[in-house]
C-alpha cells in the first residue's frame, strides 16, 4: 500500500471531525506546491516532505495535531501554530472539535516551511562546498 494510500485509509477509518479535519488539512498542504510529498512514517503517522520533512499529522482523541519540524523558525503572520512541542524547534496546530481550518493561512504557512527547507539544504549544500576547498 503507498503511503497516499494509507493516509486515505486512516482518514476513512477516522470516521468524526477528526477525519473530516485531517481530510481538508492534507487537501490543503497538497494544493500548497505540486511537488509536495506523502509519507507514512514512525507507525501510522502522515508525513508531507519537500526538501525535507514539512509537517506530520495526528488524530490523536481529542484534536488533529499537525506539527511542523522547524515551526519555531517559521514566519507565522496568521497565528496559526497553538502549541508548542517543547523545545526550540517544533511547533505545531492543535485543531479541536469545531475549528476551522483557514486553508489560505495553512498553505502560507506550508509555503513557508518549504522556503526553509530549500534555505537550510542549499546553506548545507555551501558550507560542505567551502570544507570541501
Amino acid at each position: 500500500m503507498t503511503p497516499s494510500e494509507q493516509i486515505d485509509q486512516l482518514i476513512a477509518e477516522t470516521a468524526d471531525w477528526r477525519g473530516d479535519t485531517l481530510a481538508i488539512v492534507r487537501k490543503a498542504i497538497l494544493a500548497s506546491d505540486p511537488e509536495i510529498i506523502e509519507e507514512w512514517k514512525w507507525m501510522g503517522s502522515p508525513v508531507w516532505s519537500r526538501d525535507g520533512i514539512i509537517a506530520v499529522g495526528n488524530a490523536h482523541k481529542a484534536k488533529v495535531k499537525l506539527t511542523f519540524m522547524h515551526g519555531a523558525r517559521l514566519p507565522d503572520r496568521d497565528k496559526l501554530l497553538n502549541a508548542d512541542d517543547r523545545g526550540n524547534t517544533r511547533r505545531a496546530i492543535d485543531f479541536l472539535e469545531g475549528d476551522a481550518v483557514d486553508e489560505p493561512a495553512l498553505q502560507r504557512l506550508i509555503r513557508a516551511a518549504i522556503e526553509f527547507n530549500q534555505a537550510k539544504k542549499k546553506t548545507a549544500k555551501t558550507t560542505k562546498m567551502a570544507k570541501a576547498e
